[in-house]
């Protein structure tokens, strides 16, 4: 236990945390504010699509529409207050409660979606934590916490891998070992091709390779169950976890070249930033901009001779 607690506990920079804060809640700030035409859109259907999952069961029927949008409209100045490190430890449980019901109010309407399950437990963990000691609108602390930065960084890595080896446990459940030989995974394609074909969307485009060489979805199904149960590998860091990180990213871009599937949170690199020394950009950018502080000064104390 003791080796465990110097590694959860070890020390990290609290410029690497306030940047994932950054990274994070500019993701989030973005996503609610694209998707409040949706949103507005599917809180005014009807009761019969009303489906409450989640946080939103507390409630015996849907909001006023007008209602529901607000809120989502509200989340979008809490996020970006959020991602500013205004007032944060008010703001940032805020922001992260407002983030929880938006997204889950929209997925009670019809089927939900768990592209955007990561994206709420990373804010939630930043929430809670001291993101905003570095980087944000506000006086720095004159010490750091007792607890240090890095544990937070790891619980944000920790999310990531436990929500790839949930997905891989759904997969085995749902389809036990006959996942594995790329029949199931082939059927899903096809149909999901198909509906889109059929609605008018745009069709995968190694859609019709992949069906034809059952081969090569074999091999995919294996590669995917062995990366989503082997996620905690994450954990060790270093190229280890990078090497994770690059698979992980590759399958995501399998998935959609078969099946147009779009999940922007690991696409963008955002969901995987924890894994590496993020704040390492904002130091450059901070160290160019003092340089040129300092050449303008000089230039202006020069005498012309």
């Amino acid at each position: 236990m003791t080796r465990l607690a110097r590694w959860w506990f070890a020390p990290a920079p609290a410029e690497r945390l306030a940047a994932l804060r950054i990274l994070i809640g500019t993701f989030g700030t973005v996503w609610v504010a694209a998707r409040l035409p949706e949103i507005a859109r599917v809180s005014a259907l009807p009761v019969s699509f009303w489906s409450p999952v989640g946080v939103v069961r507390v409630l015996d029927g849907p909001l006023d529409a007008a209602l529901a949008f607000w809120i989502a409209v509200a989340t979008v100045p809490l996020m970006l207050a959020f991602t500013l490190g205004i007032g944060f430890r008010v703001v940032g449980p805020l922001a992260a409660a407002a983030l929880l019901w938006t997204l889950t109010y929209r997925n009670a309407w019809g089927m939900p979606f768990h592209t955007e399950n990561l994206l709420v437990l990373h804010v939630i963990a930043l929430a809670v934590s001291p993101a905003a000691d570095a980087w944000a609108l506000r006086r720095a602390p004159e010490a750091p916490p007792r607890a240090g930065y890095g544990w937070a960084i790891r619980l944000l890595v920790a999310l990531t891998a436990a929500t790839y080896v949930l997905a891989g446990i759904a997969k085995l459940r749902l389809g036990g070992l006959a996942w594995l030989d790329g029949e199931v995974l082939r059927n899903q394609i096809a149909a999901d091709n198909a509906r889109k074909l059929l609605l008018g969307d745009h069709v995968a485009p190694l859609a019709p390779f992949a069906l034809a060489h059952p081969v090569l979805l074999d091999v995919f199904c294996v590669m995917t169950i062995a990366l989503e149960l082997g996620a905690p590998i994450a954990l060790a860091g270093g190229r280890v976890a990078r090497a994770w990180v690059a698979a992980a990213w590759g399958f995501h871009l399998g998935v959609v070249l078969m099946m147009n599937i779009w999940f922007l949170y690991p696409l963008t690199g955002v969901a995987f930033a924890a894994v590496f020394p993020v704040e390492r950009a904002g130091m450059w950018v901070r160290a160019r901009r003092s340089r040129g502080r300092a050449r303008t000064q000089r230039s202006g104390n020069a005498r012309p001779v």
